[in-house]
């Protein structure tokens, strides 16, 4: 899919495809790869790249346009359980064009900082930017899963909430390195300035994405180690909780072996005594019910 968009009064609005000057292709199939690759002299491999969330953030600077791959959190679904995801995103910039390449129709232009648009490149800087806030955006998502987490398994007895911890942990890992990653890309974009032509505005605007960038990546650094620090501690609890179960059980299964052990020794098939007391019945009960709360109060006073 192929979506044509031109900037019109420093906004974004919808335009014909043969003079756009910014296309997005979600998710392009194999006709227009060929067409990127044709047309637009982007190599097949930076097409490929844009597509693929286990590769690499980087910046290539061809005769004809620059190319950028850099990461993204991808739109999360219950389907996910609990692991937040890494898409790819390609940027290819050309003095008169924007190709956008994306795996999944997502809301690239939404935001305050989209209502002013200077130029392509200035474009370019702010779906970086975006791409910032939406790292922050998920990073909060994870800390209040995670508290939300740790009060289930204070209470918990299964492993259940203990492994959707891990996985949060896991994507905090994956976070750490695509916003690490991001920052190189940034960097480079910083130091090659004078060959994309970049204008003094850009270049200030290009410093407070790295400032933002970050300040993202030392927050997911700090939930990442809050969530590793802590979770042998939250294992203990939930073993913790077990035994307190288990100690429960054997005090009831205690408590029960006394009242047992009274009226199997009453009903032997001998002699024994009481066996024609009116009130022998009764008697039986009082001692089987003395000795179980004999056991109760033994275990309160213990302290076990």
């Amino acid at each position: 899919m192929i979506k044509a968009l031109s900037i019109t009064e420093g906004r974004l609005g919808p335009a014909d495809p043969d003079v756009a000057q910014v296309l997005v292709y979600v998710n392009p199939d194999e006709s227009e790869r060929q067409g990127l690759v044709g047309r637009y002299n982007i190599d097949e491999h930076n097409v490929i790249s844009a597509l693929d969330p286990d590769e690499v953030s980087r910046l290539e600077i061809e005769p004809d346009h620059v190319a950028l791959i850099y990461k993204r959190p991808k739109n999360y679904s219950t389907e996910d359980e609990f692991f937040f995801r890494i898409a790819s995103t390609g940027l290819f910039l050309r003095k008169d064009k924007l190709i956008i390449v994306v795996s999944e129709d997502i809301s690239l232009f939404d935001g305050r900082q989209f209502a002013r648009i200077a130029s392509l490149a200035d474009l370019t800087l702010k779906l970086l930017y975006r791409t910032i806030f939406h790292f922050i955006e998920h990073l909060r998502v994870i800390n209040t899963v995670s508290a939300s987490l740790e009060q289930q398994i204070n209470t918990s007895m299964q492993n259940r909430y203990l492994l959707n911890l891990f996985t949060l942990e896991k994507s905090l890992v994956y976070y750490l390195n695509a916003i690490s990653g991001n920052r190189k890309v940034i960097d480079l974009l910083h130091r090659s300035a004078a060959k994309l032509e970049l204008t003094a505005d850009n270049i200030d605007f290009l410093d407070d994405i790295r400032i933002e960038n970050d300040q993202c990546y030392q927050q997911a650094e700090v939930y990442s180690n809050i969530l590793a620090s802590m979770m042998d501690a939250r294992a203990s609890i939930v073993s913790n909780n077990l035994n307190w179960l288990m100690k429960t059980l054997n005090i009831i299964t205690i408590g029960i072996m006394v009242p047992t052990l009274v009226v199997s020794v009453f009903s032997m098939n001998v002699e024994i005594p009481l066996e024609h007391h009116p009130l022998a019945f009764w008697v039986i009960v009082g001692m089987a019910t003395g000795g179980m709360l004999l056991v109760v109060l033994l275990w309160w006073w213990r302290k076990w």
